[in-house]
């Protein structure tokens, strides 16, 4: 595959129609307002499930850009008609707990799986032009046989969440493939920066470390806080999804989003007191049970297929991006964690 030279144009996203499920949460949120900026016609539908992060306030600075639709993607009647007119759909709804996964197992497969069927028969039927992008997750590999870890390498998930979402990941290529419908998946790892949910630790241990760091509470962190990670700042995984939909060959393959360069947990903890400057401190402690059974030790990612089809690549350091996100949650921490 040849490397393209530089990004697509975004300049056709102005005037587009477009679809954000899940566009009142994390990153949702953060690619309607891009697409706002660009001058997209867009449509957010969320169906504000508590604990799930979707948040009026992630939108508050292009609420007069935007329309919103409360609904559930597993009302099939609703999805029909919300996808009937739609040039570009960017699928990011869906159940992103581990730890949940595992204690409400049917709730999971309902939005991580079924719902993605509903939502592709929606668009077989009534739209089968539209070009979908969906967000999965590395949580799909599970335990890593080598790293840096590829799209290769074999999907053996270690939860409830990672089985569904592969599911719904093969839908989605299974419905290029036979359907025509133009579908590509992200494979997403740890992303993190403003609008993150902080009211708990069940959709990832950044959002914990964060909030403890801005609070001047010490940071737990499980075993020895040696496993590696690689971090994704918000811009950079809109960016990634702003790209995909535009380019023909990335259609009916899934591509890994990754970070800059992976890092011990125990100096992401760090980094996030230093950045912090509230004096709390940083502790290993010995892993609770149910979480120490689905943890899959060091892992990262390897992007260079992406890289590859579309020229991204990551920009943003940790530093810089725990920077940003440090700073902004204390000036609106109050509409995250309450």
């Amino acid at each position: 595959m040849t490397r393209p030279t530089r990004l697509p144009s975004f300049d056709v996203y102005e005037e587009a129609r477009v679809l954000i499920t899940g566009g009142l949460g994390f990153i949702g949120s953060h690619l309607a307002k891009a697409l706002a900026e660009l001058g997209a016609d867009v449509t957010i539908v969320d169906s504000l499930i508590p604990d799930y992060g979707g948040n009026h306030y992630n939108v508050r600075e292009i609420k007069d850009q935007v329309r919103i639709n409360y609904s559930d993607i597993r009302d099939p009647w609703s999805i029909r008609y919300l996808v009937r007119d739609k040039d570009i759909i960017f699928n990011l709804a869906g159940q992103v707990s581990h730890i949940d996964s595992m204690t409400d197992p049917q709730t999971d497969l309902d939005i991580n799986c079924k719902s993605q069927l509903a939502l592709l028969e929606a668009c077989k039927e009534n739209n089968p032009n539209a070009r979908i992008v969906f967000a999965a997750s590395r949580q799909q590999y599970g335990k890593p046989e080598y790293v840096p870890v590829t799209e290769d390498h074999p999907l053996v998930p270690m939860d409830v969440n990672g089985i569904n979402l592969i599911a719904g990941e093969s839908y989605h290529l299974l419905y290029n493939n036979i359907y025509g419908i133009r579908t590509v998946s992200l494979r997403l790892t740890n992303t993190y920066g403003p609008h993150l949910l902080m009211k708990h630790g069940r959709q990832g241990f950044i959002a914990v470390f964060i909030r403890s760091a801005i609070e001047g509470r010490d940071i737990d962190v499980y075993g020895d806080g040696s496993q590696l990670r690689d971090f994704t700042y918000v811009s950079d995984a809109v960016a990634a999804f702003l790209t995909v939909a535009l380019v023909e060959g990335t259609y009916g393959n899934a591509f890994n989003v990754g970070g800059l360069e992976p890092i011990s947990l125990l100096e992401v903890a760090k980094l996030c007191q230093e950045l912090a400057g509230m004096g709390g401190g940083v502790r290993t402690v010995p892993w609770p049970r149910d979480r120490e059974k689905i943890d899959v030790g060091s892992i990262y990612i390897d992007h260079t297929r992406l890289a590859a089809a579309t020229g991204w690549e990551p920009t943003v350091d940790l530093r810089a991006g725990l920077s940003r996100t440090v700073e902004f949650y204390r000036d609106h921490g109050e509409h995250y964690w309450s």
